[in-house]
């Protein structure tokens, strides 16, 4: 649950008519989100003037964007967004829907959206040559982010006998992801017969997407996402942690894309462009 102080700070970055509009415009325009001119026009804002309140919201984690070319694509943050609704439903009405019926009514029809998600949850397998530092990562950070829509699995072509890279796991743990579950192994783990079916297999270094991957079935989408190998990273103590710090960071902006994406809309083709869209790192330059 949304705490006082989380929810505090998201009112503040919808305390402004503009955002509310922003939000409202995002909302119906649902998962598939809405190019940034589109949204000058329909608000009628000037363009310098809605890049501010983009921003605003962006950080404050309630909308996503994704760059398509040259065009920018934002989306409403809807888990974000049921949980402050959930927030304030807890403390008004202590989910009564006898003594708000409309609000009750409202909130069961997130809770019924939310079970739906959770019937049928997509499993993303990132591979790295030895399954120590960056798909380990992905997966930390997806089993974290990605809720009950995302099962997140990890291996490698030749994994490191030592286990995940130390310094890894201990930034992992030091923001807030469980590591007990974390561990090296092979990708051929994921073509026996007892396997979970593979939904989505991203590649985190060059030498792995060069290499010829095991067959993981005819529907599965794949894409290339090319970061460097915390392991090869020099340097004291710090500066290795800040170079760790910056691909997980760089991970964990393309998997809260990735997780926002309207997948059940798009057809494994137009999927696949917009996960091959995710490597190229001007995505994350704003």
């Amino acid at each position: 649950m949304m705490e006082t102080n989380e929810a505090a700070e998201l009112f503040v970055a919808l305390g402004q008519t503009t955002r509310l509009d922003l939000i409202r415009a995002l909302l119906a325009a649902g998962p598939g989100g809405m190019p940034a001119g589109d949204i000058a026009d329909q608000l009628g804002v000037a363009a310098s003037t809605l890049s501010f309140h983009l921003r605003a919201l962006e950080q404050a984690d309630l909308i996503v964007v994704t760059r398509y070319g040259r065009s920018l694509v934002y989306a409403a943050q809807m888990a974000r967004l049921r949980s402050l609704l959930a927030y304030l439903a807890e403390t008004c009405c202590g989910f009564d829907s006898g003594r708000n019926l409309e609000l009750g009514r409202f909130l069961e029809s997130l809770t019924s959206e939310t079970k739906a998600m959770q019937a049928d949850p997509f499993n993303v397998l990132f591979l790295c040559t030895r399954n120590s530092a960056r798909s380990i990562m992905a997966e930390a950070i997806l089993a974290k982010i990605g809720g009950n829509r995302f099962r997140a699995y990890s291996a490698g072509s030749a994994p490191a006998k030592e286990g995940p890279f130390p310094e890894v796991l201990a930034q992992l743990k030091a923001l807030g992801h469980d590591v007990s579950s974390l561990r090296s192994k092979s990708w051929d783990e994921f073509v026996q017969p007892n396997a979970p079916q593979i939904d989505f297999v991203i590649a985190l270094c060059d030498t792995v997407a060069g290499q010829v991957c095991p067959d993981f079935g005819v529907s599965v989408v794949t894409a290339a996402w090319p970061l460097p190998d915390p392991a090869k990273f020099t340097g004291s103590a710090i500066e290795r942690a800040t170079l760790i710090n910056e691909v997980y960071a760089g991970l964990r902006r393309r998997l809260e894309i990735f997780i926002n994406l309207p997948i059940n809309s798009l057809n494994r083709m137009s999927l696949k462009a917009r996960l091959d869209e995710l490597a190229d790192p001007h995505v994350m330059a704003r």
